[in-house]
């Protein structure tokens, strides 16, 4: 279930949350100004009104029906202002309920008189109608109400689209501020697991105390860990040496010295089995940078495993799809399958046959290159089957013999994982074990 969870970068989950905050933030505030400014631009514009009806009811107080007819025309064109009569069955409909109109009808009511009617619908007609009362005479002041509050309207939307944008541009900015140290010292971290110590150091003059202290410390340490690796390789040199060398004088005695056949060629493979144990070690502790370059697998295959296939004791069948090639260290490349094939050649055999049967194939899937190396033995349980790579662990007697190092499949898991590949072990399904080995493709030439 965990594993189909949608994962995000440490980025985008810091900004969708500093976008969000931000946003929020916004809007509220937005809505805090909208309300502490609808009421003094509701009052605003139920002055402007009221100054309009009273200058109308002036107009038509002092003008004859004569003159009122080309001044309600020169209203209605120019000002865009209806003033009509009043019947007693017209029909009205009420002002909206908001704030901004409730303010309005307030400031009206209170400059015009209680009995000032308000609508935003008479007969059908839409617009702004006030009522109101020359005499004994009943009017009604059309206009389009737009003309008080559209323009504002204009004006938040303005402000509230520029304050989202530059939020969310300030969360990007804020999100890859605190990200970025932590993406220096992923990748520092991830060269330093490849063995790149060099490539690894972090800026120590950063502004922020708690990022110094932690890249003083990652470079402490890696610095630290690049001198534990060079004191290594040289007692490992030194290891190599002092042994093999009264190795190579205890086969040169053994040869000379024994003189029953039998007893000589048991020591002198005890040696050998001693000095292989020997090459077993120093190969798992070999440092673990590498330089990777693209493989062509076809000659490849042809070169390292030549003389492998000339055993008689094992018959391997190759099946490499044309024009492959893949990202990895010739050299190592050759340790894994030849530590793999000596594998099966030790515990592949079939129980019909003193001849181990070894199947190497590799094709494409997508930017990687599945190789497998798979043999026709008794394969491995399937509780055992993880265990298989981790140091000195020896599986069922099946698969294990007196003189191995149970370091070989370790030793290939960590070559591998050095080409930045990954290894798989699995059972076959007509008996035996197969090494899945995926690496990245590389481009020819």
């Amino acid at each position: 279930m965990t594993a189909n969870r949608p994962r995000l970068s440490l980025f985008w989950r810091t900004f969708v949350l500093l976008a969000l905050m931000l946003l929020g933030s916004v809007l509220a505030w937005t809505e805090t100004m909208h309300e502490l400014e609808a009421e003094p631009r509701a009052t605003q514009t139920g002055r402007q009104i009221a100054s309009m009806v009273n200058l109308s009811r002036a107009a038509v107080m002092h003008t004859d029906s004569i003159t009122q007819v080309s001044l309600f025309k020169t209203m209605k064109d120019q000002e865009h202002v209806v003033i009509v009569p009043r019947e007693p069955n017209d029909v009205i409909q009420p002002l909206s309920k908001d704030d901004l109109s409730r303010y309005m009808a307030r400031e009206l009511k209170n400059r015009l008189g209680p009995n000032t009617l308000v609508a935003e619908q008479v007969n059908g007609v839409a617009g702004l109608w006030i009522g109101f009362d020359i005499n004994k005479d009943h009017f009604w002041l059309q206009t389009d109400r737009s003309r008080f509050d559209q323009p504002e309207a204009k004006a938040w939307l303005i402000w509230l689209s520029a304050a989202a944008v530059l939020s969310l541009l300030g969360a990007a900015w804020m999100a890859r501020l605190i990200n970025q140290p932590l993406k220096d010292l992923s990748f520092a971290a991830k060269r330093v697991r490849e063995g790149d110590f060099e490539a690894s150091r972090l800026d120590e003059t950063v502004s922020t105390n708690e990022i110094r202290a932690v890249n003083i410390g990652f470079n402490r340490m890696t610095q630290k860990l690049a001198r534990i690796e060079e004191e290594r390789a040289v007692m490992l040199a030194g290891i190599s040496h002092d042994l093999r060398t009264p190795l190579a004088r205890l086969r040169l005695e053994t040869e000379l010295s024994v003189s029953d056949a039998t007893a000589r060629e048991h020591m002198a493979n005890d040696i050998a089995q001693l000095d292989a144990i020997i090459n077993k070690f120093l190969d798992y502790a070999r440092p673990g940078h590498i330089m990777l370059s693209p493989v062509a697998l076809n000659p490849f295959m042809d070169e390292y495993l030549g003389t492998l296939r000339n055993r008689p004791e094992l018959e391997i069948k190759l099946n490499i799809e044309p024009d492959l090639v893949v990202q990895a260290d010739a050299v190592e490349l050759q340790r894994v399958l030849i530590n793999l094939i000596e594998n099966a050649a030790r515990y592949g055999k079939s129980a019909d046959s003193d001849q181990a049967r070894v199947e190497v194939t590799a094709r494409k899937m997508d930017s990687t290159v599945l190789l497998r190396v798979c043999d026709h033995g008794p394969g491995v349980p399937a509780d055992q089957l993880k265990l298989l790579t981790t140091p000195f662990f020896r599986g069922e007697t099946a698969r294990t013999a007196a003189n191995g190092t149970g370091l070989g499949l370790a030793i290939v898991q960590k070559i591998v994982s050095r080409m930045r590949g990954t290894l798989e072990l699995s059972n076959a399904s007509g008996g035996g074990l197969c090494a899945n080995i995926r690496l990245q493709l590389a481009q020819a030439g």
